[in-house]
């Protein structure tokens, strides 16, 4: 914690990344299923999507696209993963952003984090948010974290974070943390080469910046806003996309447009006067794509098979990593073989 501290909390900028192909189809115990709501959550052991192949010569890079939420009683595996990855020489992680202020700097910054989640000035959320904004905030609140007094002060943007969750945990889904877990482990017992690809937020003075940050006004109201739009209509198409991931249906994932609270979440930080004061905090999109796109040319260049962890978004943006890769030259394949 005490490595990211104000990232940790601010900057919705990592990025984790998993998506699969298979030779041969992975085999998965008999699913359970589990009644939630009026959609069913397919839980027990599962495999998840195929691996997307990207190649030059007789070099491959497979990457596997990470999803979330999920089905919190899901069991993630898939044997395709696992095989390719004890076959392969170099694991990339996801892009990530992330500050290193040293334990003992860190340990002196602690005071400052306190009412780091607060709205300035003692203010609620019914003084910062629109009077509609805050009419649809009371239900969700009350149906998802009963008569919690201390969130009214917190800002929009953790508010938003602290329903979310709540949300997700009511309605039988999760983060989905445990893939990149398994992921890790399997690499630790291999013995992977790990390369990390995450860019460094330099920051000359931390303890400055917590202060500018307690007073700076976010534009977040959109973050709680999209956040109370997915919550009102998306539930159910969540768990809809949660199975289509489990299955490795990317055809039903696509198919369903959601709205992307997490965009307008990160551009409440990215954007807020605090962290554009700071030249370390600036182009940091552009930076996590170069730093990770060097590391995949190098892998290609150097290993017979690598692995990568990407984000399902980040592998099907027009404008995202295997379309760069694609754009340089590289053969890239979807999960079914299919040219990208």
């Amino acid at each position: 914690m005490l490595q990211r501290l104000l990232p940790a909390l601010c900057l919705s900028l990592a990025v984790s990344s998993t998506w699969a192909q298979t030779d041969t189809p992975p085999v998965a115990s008999e699913p359970e299923v589990v009644e939630a709501g009026e959609q069913i959550l397919v839980v027990g052991q599962r495999p998840g999507p195929g691996l997307w192949k990207v190649s030059k010569d007789d070099h491959v890079l497979w990457v596997f696209g990470t999803y979330s939420p999920l089905p919190e009683k899901m069991e993630w595996r898939s044997q395709q993963v696992e095989a390719i990855l004890a076959k392969s020489q170099e694991y990339l992680r996801p892009p990530a952003a992330s500050a290193n202020v040293g334990f003992f700097r860190g340990l002196s910054l602690l005071p400052g984090l306190i009412g780091l989640k607060k709205n300035p000035d003692g203010a609620t959320l019914h003084d910062v948010l629109p009077a509609d904004v805050y009419a649809r905030w009371q239900p969700l609140k009350a149906k998802y974290l009963g008569d919690s007094d201390s969130i009214e002060r917190e800002r929009p943007i953790f508010a938003a974070d602290t329903l979310f969750e709540a949300g997700l945990k009511q309605a039988g889904l999760s983060k989905g943390y445990d893939v990149g877990r398994k992921i890790d482990s399997i690499v630790k017992q291999h013995k992977l080469k790990v390369t990390q690809t995450a860019v460094e937020l330099t920051m000359d003075d931390p303890s400055k910046l917590l202060k500018d940050f307690k007073k700076s006004q976010l534009a977040d109201v959109q973050c709680l806003s999209k956040t109370l739009a997915r919550l009102e209509s998306d539930i159910d198409a969540m768990r809809v996309r949660a199975n289509a991931w489990s299955k490795g249906d990317l055809e039903g994932i696509q198919k369903l447009d959601y709205a992307d609270q997490e965009s307008e979440c990160s551009n409440a930080i990215r954007n807020a006067d605090f962290a554009r004061s700071q030249p370390g905090f600036q182009h940091v999109k552009e930076r996590m794509q170069a730093a990770w796109l060097a590391a995949a040319e190098k892998a290609l260049a150097n290993n017979a098979s690598s692995f990568a962890s990407l984000r399902l978004a980040d592998i099907l943006d027009p404008h995202g990593y295997l379309h760069l890769l694609k754009a340089k030259g590289y053969r890239v394949e979807d999960p079914d073989g299919e040219m990208y």
